[in-house]
């Protein structure tokens, strides 16, 4: 790929330094990542110039109109300090004509309200787990058809915003609670679903018309008496000190059905196409002890710093750090060549 002038759009206190030097790692930890794409990219030969955006449009239409940028890679995962915003930015993106990395607004939009996701899903007669929304001021009514033990989570934050072990819950009364919770500590709307005891998966998926699936990738618990419930906490998730003490770890999930890794990464890609994805995605799914495979939720922009599961499972599949960056920036310039 041709050299380009690439403006990168991120939470102002994910803006990398020039440089590792003088950091320590828990210094450098909220940003590490982005450096390592920034560095990435200027390797490839890009001139790259990461922006803050957090209240203001002003900034990007000024880099737009004066620098002239080629591509927008977006980073952004909320506006004004509401994740549901990012697809505003994406929206604003269009309407300047600047191709940008990621997710269209309308896949932005569907991914993110998990029951919206949910009922197109149930269309495509994708399996899933019974659920229930409590909007904010309304009284918890569990249908009969659904039975403990039950999830209870943000309805539309993400990144594991709000699940703790407290989130499954065993009993009416613990349900109302987590609920409150959720209302009260997120100020959104609460969605309580079957508890699915199982694997916990991820499929990426890459493209706009042509899809790559990538390797189905398992999040591992410990088999420790002591160990945590098999859920995707924050702690889980984006905690490595707790990873390392509860043996938790990520990698290519092993000893599948025969055939079953095609069939789940099958449906990913039917799921990407139900909800008018594109770019990149991250399909979040449980297989139960009976091998079906239930739909969680749909992650548009998921996190691909280096570490992460989805950079990972690109080079396990034979796509380096590099080579993804580069599809991902083909993705977005490829997008708007095909609008026009």
């Amino acid at each position: 790929m041709k050299s380009l002038r690439v403006l990168m759009l991120l939470h102002p206190d994910r803006v990398p330094a020039e440089s590792l030097k003088g950091f320590d790692e828990p210094e450098a930890r909220e940003w590490k990542g982005e450096y390592e794409i920034v560095r990435t990219l200027r390797g490839a030969g890009h001139d790259v110039r990461p922006l803050g955006v957090q209240h203001e449009l002003a900034p990007i239409r000024n880099e737009v109109e004066n620098w002239k940028p080629d591509v927008a890679f977006n980073l952004l995962e909320e506006f004004h300090g509401q994740t549901a915003y990012d697809q505003n930015v994406a929206s604003y993106l269009e309407l300047l004509r600047v191709p940008f990395t990621g997710c269209n607004p309308r896949g932005l939009m569907l991914a993110r309200g998990k029951d919206l996701s949910k009922k197109l899903l149930a269309y495509h007669k994708i399996p899933m787990p019974a659920f229930m929304v409590v909007p904010i001021g309304r009284k918890v009514r569990r249908p009969a058809r659904m039975s403990f033990p039950l999830i209870v989570k943000t309805l539309s934050e993400d990144g594991s915003l709000g699940i703790a072990q407290a989130s499954v819950v065993q009993s009416e009364e613990k349900l109302v609670e987590r609920v409150a919770f959720i209302h009260e500590r997120f100020g959104t709307a609460a969605i309580a679903e079957q508890f699915i005891e199982g694997r916990e998966l991820y499929v990426g998926v890459i493209g706009n018309d042509r899809l790559r699936a990538l390797p189905v990738w398992e999040l591992e618990f410990s088999e420790a008496a002591d160990a945590p419930s098999r859920i995707a906490t924050a702690k889980v998730k984006h905690d490595p000190d707790y990873q390392e003490r509860h043996g938790i770890r990520q990698g290519p999930a092993e000893n599948l059905a025969p055939g079953l890794d095609k069939r789940i990464q099958a449906m990913a890609k039917r799921i990407y196409r139900a909800l008018h994805l594109d770019g990149y995605a991250r399909i979040d799914l449980r297989l139960s002890a009976g091998d079906v495979p239930y739909f969680i939720e749909a992650n548009p922009n998921p996190d691909i710093r280096p570490g992460e599961e989805f950079a990972q499972a690109s080079r396990h599949a034979g796509l380096d750090y590099s080579a993804l960056l580069e599809r991902l920036l083909a993705l977005g310039l490829e997008r708007v060549r095909k609008a026009h």
